[in-house]
């Protein structure tokens, strides 16, 4: 894993992140625990392209009782097809 500690990134700056951003995403460690993952804006964007994000003021599950139900098989067909996959 591609690690900066705090007391390295206050010492060296953005230098520091510029060096460890050429191995990967770069994890913030702050007193030995992960405190922050910092990424390049091309990654950042390929992360985020096409997600959608709800619209303002709607809880999670306001936004997820606002889609329709597209699950079209009944729990006896779920069974059977977890079943089949482990007999296989």
């Amino acid at each position: 894993m591609n690690t900066l500690s705090v007391a390295e990134l206050k010492r060296r700056g953005m230098a520091a992140i510029e060096d460890g951003l050429r191995f990967g995403p770069l994890h913030i460690v702050k007193r030995n625990r992960p405190s922050a993952v910092v990424l390049t804006e091309d990654e950042y964007l390929r992360l985020v392209q096409g997600k959608v994000s709800p619209a303002n003021g709607v809880t999670a599950l306001q936004w997820l009782l606002m889609h329709a139900n597209t699950g079209q098989r009944t729990k006896a067909q779920i069974d059977a097809d977890l079943n089949a996959e482990r007999d296989w």
